[in-house]
């Protein structure tokens, strides 16, 4: 969850020599598979595409966001470009130290919608309450399963006698031996 504070008002106070919040509201925003599900059914495309999206689209998913009870009026336009980047910094955020080995695999072009996110979830067993989870890390929860349930890899010939000979090697100067 990013916490923020956006300010409504500041005021100079001469005793510390430096602009002070005289007026400000705290907010909390949750990037989520349920937010992303609340601006999916409102533009009915799929917010995870490539394509750009508008002020009005990214004002209204920053909405979806919200995780306080009350929506104060007025924040979006007393949003400073620290609170925009911090934002964008906290969607962007891998949110798990597991990481994947790259592969040599062509990347998927399915168009990822938040019903396809639930399937997954039901698929694998995820529970519900992980739809509140930062979405990033749903997705890479969602990955390990996937990683975790798939059967192992058969490894060519090639690559068999590879690394036969990796080890051989490794062995012979383990062994100060010639072969």
């Amino acid at each position: 969850m990013l916490a923020i504070t956006v300010v409504f008002e500041e005021a100079y106070d001469e005793a510390k020599q430096k602009f002070v919040v005289t007026k400000g509201v705290d907010i909390e925003l949750e990037h989520s598979l349920v937010s992303v599900s609340k601006w999916e059914s409102r533009f009915e495309k799929p917010f995870l595409s490539s394509a750009d999206k508008t002020d009005e689209e990214m004002l209204f998913y920053i909405e979806c966001m919200f995780q306080t009870e009350k929506f104060p009026g007025g924040v979006f336009s007393k949003f400073s470009q620290k609170n925009v980047d911090q934002i964008n910094e906290y969607i962007n955020a891998k949110m798990t130290a597991t990481w994947f080995a790259t592969s040599a695999a062509k990347p998927n072009r399915e168009i990822i919608t938040a019903e396809l996110v639930y399937y997954w979830m039901i698929a694998l067993n995820i529970p519900f309450e992980c739809q509140h989870w930062h979405f990033n890390r749903l997705m890479t929860l969602i990955k390990v399963c996937n990683e975790k349930n798939a059967p192992p890899k058969k490894v060519s010939h090639r690559e068999a006698m590879e690394r036969q000979r990796e080890l051989n090697a490794q062995r012979r100067a383990q062994m100060g031996s010639k072969g």
